[in-house]
């Protein structure tokens, strides 16, 4: 009996060659060695109900069309059903059924409770690396606010709170998201913290936190260390920080702060205003990500599950990226 996805169906054997042909698919399924990403997946399966479960990494390559193209669940089963170029990318023979929203529900669900989706990133961005396309320059770091997925829970009543207590409260529909400021403004929401690779604006490192996360705390995690430089707004400066860039031999390329007792000179103003030049590259990981793939909100109620979301989007985006990279010398 065949495996799942392994041959194409004889009904397909009989279909003209330009049939459901898609040249950008497949030019990234054969980018990518797949089985190290199904390694890396450590034979994640959706169940043990119902019919026998489609391969872990079938599902992912779904979830990545899914990215590619804005489609929900339900859409991303139509499309399996009956796009040729989909099934042809996922390893769908033509007498197969593909897998309905629910099941693809369980697999992103199964993906997240097991972390699986940080490793399936870091397997795309290790053979990027082996092809010479992460260009370690240097790296990029900076953050961006998604807004979540529920409406901004309501303050409670002024005379039902008590003296000196917030009222920012959170919602119990999503206990994750929290608040922070936005120039004079309240938001509700995340925060994505991504670090770039300044000569390929490949994403090398991203997750997501609660949106009251001061930028500058997580950012000593978005330290690769092989770098040679480390670019960012003024934000992200700190002596401590300095002082462990210069350890690790990274040349510093963060926008100096001043403060009331100390303003900055000509000098630092004018390396800021030539950082901020090259700094301002890891911005369009952002634009990509929220005017492309439609991550400007939130599409799920945990942080994990966002988290999951974020994690594919990005692969999703240096798959696509690569394929316009050339190779390092």
């Amino acid at each position: 009996m065949p495996v799942r996805g392994s041959q194409r169906g004889m009904a397909e054997a009989f279909l003209h060659p330009s049939v459901g042909r898609n040249g950008r698919l497949e030019a990234i399924a054969a980018k990518i060695d797949w089985q190290a990403i199904d390694l890396a997946l450590g034979g994640l399966r959706r169940g043990h109900q119902g019919q026998p479960p489609y391969p872990a990494l079938l599902m992912f390559k779904a979830l990545l069309l899914q990215q590619w193209y804005g489609l929900s669940d339900p859409g991303l089963e139509e499309a399996l059903c009956d796009r040729m170029s989909f099934r042809r990318f996922v390893g769908l023979m033509g007498d197969q059924a593909g897998p309905d929203h629910a099941t693809l529900w369980r697999f992103r669900q199964a993906l997240a409770e097991a972390a699986l989706d940080q490793a399936a990133f870091e397997a795309v961005a290790v053979q990027l690396d082996k092809q010479r396309l992460i260009v370690r320059q240097g790296t990029l770091i900076d953050a961006s606010l998604i807004a979540a997925q529920s409406k901004p829970p309501a303050p409670p009543k002024k005379e039902e709170t008590a003296p000196g207590a917030s009222l920012l409260v959170r919602s119990p529909r999503e206990p994750d998201a929290d608040w922070t400021k936005r120039g004079r403004s309240r938001f509700f929401g995340y925060k994505v913290h991504v670090a770039a690779d300044k000569g390929s604006n490949l994403i090398r490192r991203v997750f997501m936190t609660g949106a009251s996360v001061n930028d500058t705390v997580p950012a000593d995690d978005l330290i690769m260390g092989d770098e040679k430089e480390l670019w960012a707004d003024k934000g992200y400066d700190s002596h401590a920080r300095r002082a462990l860039l210069k350890a690790k031999k990274i040349k510093n390329r963060i926008c100096q702060r001043g403060n009331k007792h100390h303003a900055l000179s000509q000098r630092a103003e004018n390396r800021n205003a030539a950082i901020a030049k090259v700094r301002g590259r890891v911005e369009t990981v952002f634009a990509i990500l929220k005017r492309h793939y439609r991550h400007g909100r939130a599409r799920y109620l945990t942080l994990r599950r966002n988290q999951t979301d974020i994690l594919l989007a990005c692969t999703a985006i240096n798959l696509r990226k690569a394929l316009i990279l050339k190779p390092q010398p």
